[in-house]
């Protein structure tokens, strides 16, 4: 039995630069995993099936499961006759924009590469990744990367570090934000800011913090913003909205002051963890 753990990711920097011929659009971002996620465990099938349980049911068909999908995709493009048998601790929630799903997926492709003896580099399982999600590719390694095109542009970076003494909170309203909703209304910026934002020093992460999602978010969903300023009037240095959310990070002077945050925030959240910064595989 092997077991994988699948950090989530925060967007120290998001913005939208332009709309794609095919649907898509290009992005600019930071991402940076946290020392929180899930954990994939699972064991050889040598009749060649792929299964999948999980810790508390989920509302979807395993057949959906990125994780599944990770492991039919590494199957027929190894040509692997054998499978694997799947257990999933799930912690993150969902519609969080953690890559909660994403980071699963991630860490399915490195854990059938050791059960399955493939010996495919990092950057073999990130092509891959490519076509399950755009967070996957950069969740295979984590740490701090910049990320363009839809995301799996990566240019891995020297590991970010949180402040001395301080500690970051990662907290869930009580809602999630569909992908349409988060894109409605939001204008592409062009790539004047991304430039100028990678030619910054990507330590500064209150003079950076930027999420162009916000734009269309937060006045749509009004339980985000006021988290938003909940971290904020609790201590935060500053607070941002991850992904296309619904989670807000923020990073606090001390492990105390996060902590007695959680407490303030009470029921308002439906997750959050006092954690800090993962410097990846």
């Amino acid at each position: 039995m092997l077991q994988e753990f699948a950090p989530a990711k925060i967007n120290l920097f998001l913005d939208i630069l332009s709309k794609r011929p095919d649907g898509y659009h290009n992005l600019g971002t930071l991402f940076q995993t946290i020392n929180a996620g899930d954990t994939l465990s699972g064991e050889l099938d040598l009749s060649g099936k792929i299964s999948l349980r999980y810790n508390w049911p989920q509302e979807y068909p395993v057949e959906s499961d990125l994780v599944y999908k990770a492991a039919l995709l590494l199957q027929k493009a190894y040509d692997v006759k054998q499978g694997v048998s799947f257990y999933l601790e799930k912690k993150m929630p969902l519609g969080a924009g953690l890559g909660g799903g994403s980071a699963d997926a991630a860490a399915a492709l490195r854990l059938l590469n050791k059960l399955w003896n493939l010996n495919a580099s990092a950057e073999d399982l990130e092509k891959l990744g490519a076509k399950l999600g755009a967070d996957v590719p950069f969740l295979v390694q984590g740490g701090s990367a910049k990320a363009e095109g839809i995301g799996e542009v990566l240019t891995h970076m020297e590991p970010l570090k949180l402040p001395e003494g301080s500690a970051l909170l990662v907290a869930t309203p009580q809602c999630a934000v569909p992908t349409k909703a988060a894109y409605a209304g939001c204008v592409p910026s062009g790539d004047a800011r991304w430039e100028a934002y990678k030619n910054s020093d990507p330590n500064d992460f209150k003079g950076g913090a930027y999420n162009k999602f916000e734009d269309s978010v937060l006045p749509q969903f009004p339980l985000i913003a006021q988290m938003k300023q909940d971290f904020v009037d609790y201590g935060a240095d500053f607070a941002l909205m991850s992904g296309s959310g619904a989670s807000v990070f923020g990073v606090f002077p001390s492990k105390a002051l996060a902590e007695e945050a959680v407490k303030k925030l009470g029921k308002t959240a439906r997750y959050a963890t006092v954690t800090d910064f993962f410097t990846g595989f």
